[in-house]
């Protein structure tokens, strides 16, 4: 392939799902084309568990080539015709494997799962099928999206496409990878403690962690009330257009609620908001160059309009880990503890840690307790956010991790020795306050080439106004651009 021909590959497997969208309906290119210039661009770049990013632990491409081909001729059908058009017509999403897709494994990178075959559609597969959406492959995600690397026995070590000895962070480190280096135009996440947000701020993509119940979910987890599943993409826009197709009331998830096909990004400005900025959340130690990257976001919005206060949290990295682990301890580590039984030996080492640390916050706090932690949090929260529209805050603390780290003896954070690794993220208080929306948007670069993310976090339900402030950000930081792959 002459260079030419590459950068015009490379240009097509990084557009927009937007500019996809406008340029299958004006018969510029097809579906087909999209989805070729991603493939060429997976089985360049991708590699496999001990090379190259790694980002699937499966694909599906002769479904997706046929599925293509119908889209692309359903476009020529429209463009003759006329009528409406799937929302998600023709374009390529790739889906964490979590989500399973009936008849095709459904293993969650645990040994004790080997060969297990999903049942059923996860609701949100069922509605990006019948959006048109393509699913072409499907992505890693640590054991049980239990930690915020993307590695494991089963599937290896999945790697940052802006720097491949980086992680692109976790659990849905796949599906950072995936659209960050071009492989995919939308990609599904969950998000429990921060697995959507962290690997967005990582990647230099964007994640979104919807109020609790806005998106179905699937099997008794579901009823966490930390939990959600949810959209990432490479623009604000995208994301929301992917948050409509999975939002809303589903018969499967009793708990999930609103309307399906209502997308939340409804424009407007921030000239005359009040946005209150957390450089800390109370005590993270956060590396200077995260902070330089949010304070020039929070200046930005300053000049275009936005009142930008600053907001006081009495926070601490450790109450915040005791708060989150009690609650692990009472539902996710006792969860995990019946689906590893008997193969505890072949578990990562971050899995073992986990479940130990679940288990002992759980003797030192009771259920009751767990939710007294929890209604503090949320007290707080609620009166720092008086008063203000939106809050911004980092994604992160650090610069990256290592693509391959388990972090048993904590992590060294602007000069601060954080005894879990856990607290290195400013994700999780979002996860206890989980009616609250919150997008991680790009904020800039660190020294090491990986991107650096800002949490835009609205009011309980308040969707339309984090979307709003976050597309306001997206426009005022300077574009990161595509990362360069050897």
């Amino acid at each position: 392939m002459n260079p030419g021909a590459s950068t015009a590959v490379d240009s097509l497997a990084h557009l927009s799902a937007t500019e996809a969208l406008a340029g299958f309906r004006a018969l510029e290119f097809s579906p087909v084309e999209i989805l070729e210039a991603q493939i060429e661009r997976i089985e360049a770049h991708n590699g496999d568990r001990d090379t190259g990013i790694n980002a699937f632990t499966e694909t599906l491409f002769d479904t997706a080539r046929q599925r293509a081909a119908v889209a692309a001729d359903e476009y020529v059908r429209l463009a003759r015709d006329g009528g409406p058009v799937p929302a998600l017509l023709g374009l390529t999403v790739a889906t964490k494997e979590k989500h399973g897709i009936a008849g095709l494994t459904l293993e969650q990178g645990l040994a004790a799962h080997r060969g297990r075959i999903a049942a059923a559609d996860h609701p949100v597969v069922e509605r990006l099928k019948l959006a048109g959406g393509i699913i072409h492959a499907r992505t890693t995600s640590p054991e049980f999206s239990c930690a915020t690397t993307t590695h494991s026995p089963m599937w290896g070590t999945t790697r940052n496409p802006w720097n491949l000895q980086a992680s692109p962070g976790g659990s849905s480190g796949g599906s950072g990878a995936a659209l960050a280096a071009g492989f995919a135009t939308l990609a599904t996440a969950s998000d429990i403690a921060g697995s959507t947000r962290i690997p967005a701020g990582f990647t230099g993509t964007v994640g979104y962690k919807a109020p609790y119940g806005r998106i179905p979910g699937f099997s008794a987890l579901a009823a966490d009330w930390y939990r959600g599943d949810g959209p990432m993409g490479r623009t604000v826009a995208d994301t929301a257009l992917l948050a409509s197709v999975m939002s809303g009331r589903h018969a499967v998830d009793h708990g999930s609620w609103g309307e399906n096909g209502s997308n939340p990004l409804a424009g407007g400005s921030v000239e005359g908001l009040r946005i209150g900025l957390s450089l800390t959340l109370g005590d993270y130690p956060v590396a200077p160059e995260i902070r330089e990257n949010t304070l020039a976001v929070a200046r930005s919005l300053e000049a275009a309009g936005a009142t930008v206060v600053p907001v006081d949290l009495p926070w601490t990295t450790e109450r915040i880990t005791e708060t989150t682990f009690a609650h692990f301890g009472h539902i996710l580590g006792p969860a995990m503890a019946v689906e590893t039984a008997g193969t505890e030996g072949r578990l990562a080492a971050y899995t073992t840690r986990f479940m130990a640390d679940a288990a002992a916050a759980a003797k030192r706090n009771t259920l009751v307790d767990s939710l007294g932690l929890d209604a503090a949090l949320q007290a707080e929260l609620a009166a720092a956010m008086t008063g203000i529209d939106a809050l911004l805050c980092p994604t992160s603390a650090v610069s990256s991790l290592a693509a391959d780290g388990d972090y048993l003896n904590g992590i060294d954070a602007a000069g601060r020795h954080l005894g879990h690794y856990w607290e290195a993220h400013m994700t999780s208080p979002f996860n206890v306050a989980n009616r609250c929306p919150v997008l991680s948007v790009p904020s800039g670069l660190s020294a090491d080439g990986v991107p650096t993310g800002v949490q835009v976090v609205g009011h309980p339900f308040a969707e339309a106004m984090a979307f709003r402030v976050a597309a306001a950000v997206e426009s005022l930081v300077p574009s990161l651009g595509n990362p360069m792959l050897v």
